[in-house]
């Protein structure tokens, strides 16, 4: 009982923003109109939400930096550098993989330049940056650091890592024209983002997505004061994955696309059973050089 408790609360902070999105939201649309859409209105208000409540909680559960996973600056810069170096090596050997099989085939319809790919280069760095300072202090951060302090560790890893895993498919694709938006309207599209949360063709992303998360978890556990890392990796893996989708397209017809997901022709079993072998190898050492 106490587990379902502590497992429950980050879904009622979740309700709670995504509540407060769709009233603020309509109030917005109100005053601009149809310029952005009320569907990203809501994510992005639900994004900063979430983000705001990660200082109350610290308060509340009395946790400092440190605990969150913050070291000093300069400590932190070096942690981004190793971070990326580390997802770097952990993530290529998929791509390579995935190069190897025919999965993967260079789009030779693009007709690159030094200077054309240095610009998607940093545009993408910038982007896949500023996914991870917004999911890693959610997630690696507040959510995993406040359930490591009610729940055995490895339990947080893995209810924190199912929150990331699932919230990448907590979605609506409805477009409400503005004329017929209603201050309510906003939860409607929220049913229909927990729906497609039942959708079971998500599974095969999905365990992907979890087992990202868990190996983010584990490393944010196993070294102190290590959120930097945890962003210098996630940064990295968004980098090669949309750096991947611009050089490469996806083979319909191999023989081995079950090894991938439509999410976005990379995270899939693939992805899945590496990381597992992964974090496995990483404990076995561990467990070698206590012996």
């Amino acid at each position: 009982m106490r587990y379902l408790f502590y497992t429950i609360v980050p879904l009622l902070v979740l309700l709670a923003a995504l509540s407060l999105a769709c009233i603020v939201g309509y109030f917005i649309v109100l005053g601009i109109g149809d310029f952005i859409s009320f569907r990203q209105i809501i994510n992005r208000l639900a994004q900063l939400f979430l983000i705001l409540s990660i200082f109350p909680t610290m308060v509340y559960l009395k946790i400092n930096k440190k605990e969150l996973g913050l070291a000093p600056r300069s400590v932190f810069l070096k942690q981004l550098l190793q971070g990326f170096g580390l997802g770097f090596i952990t993530l290529m050997p998929v791509f390579i993989a995935l190069y190897m099989l025919r999965i993967n085939v260079i789009d030779e319809m693009q007709l690159w330049t030094a200077g054309l790919l240095a610009r998607y280069m940093v545009i993408n760095l910038l982007i896949a940056l500023l996914i991870s300072l917004i999911e890693e202090p959610l997630f690696r951060g507040i959510m995993l650091t406040s359930l490591s302090k009610k729940l055995p560790v490895m339990a947080a890893i893995i209810i924190s890592s199912t929150y990331y895993a699932a919230l990448h498919f907590f979605s609506s694709k409805t477009d409400i024209p503005v004329q017929d938006i209603r201050l309510f309207s906003g939860f409607k599209l929220l049913g229909e983002a927990f729906g497609n949360l039942l959708n079971p063709e998500i599974l095969s992303a999905f365990f992907a997505l979890l087992m990202v998360g868990i190996f983010l978890g584990v490393l944010r556990t196993q070294v102190k004061a290590s959120l930097g890392l945890c962003i210098g990796c996630h940064t990295c893996w968004v980098w090669q994955i949309k750096m991947s989708k611009k050089l490469f397209n996806t083979d319909f017809s191999s023989e081995y696309l079950y090894l991938v997901s439509s999410y976005d022709g990379v995270v899939g079993p693939l992805v899945t059973g590496w990381l597992m072998l992964t974090i496995g190898g990483y404990f076995i050492y561990q467990r070698i050089n206590k012996v």
